[in-house]
């Protein structure tokens, strides 16, 4: 039994859609201070992600040592 294709072109017309109510109901200031907060929402993460391996190298480099 095979799963059902997925349809590549449904995402980008969501997506359209999506960016098509948004402008409609947000100025285009609000529209920017959403997207400039969501970039750095992603930063964030990015940012805390690197953390994470950065001191799991660290701990592991200084189990080497003792």
């Amino acid at each position: 039994m095979q799963a059902a294709p997925v349809r590549a072109h449904a995402l980008p017309s969501v997506t359209t859609a999506l960016r098509a109510v948004e402008s409609l109901l947000l100025s285009s200031g609000q529209r920017t201070a959403r997207r400039n907060a969501w970039t750095a929402v992603l930063e964030d993460r990015r940012r805390a992600k690197d953390r994470v391996e950065v001191q799991y190298v660290l701990d592991a480099a200084a189990g080497h040592r003792s």
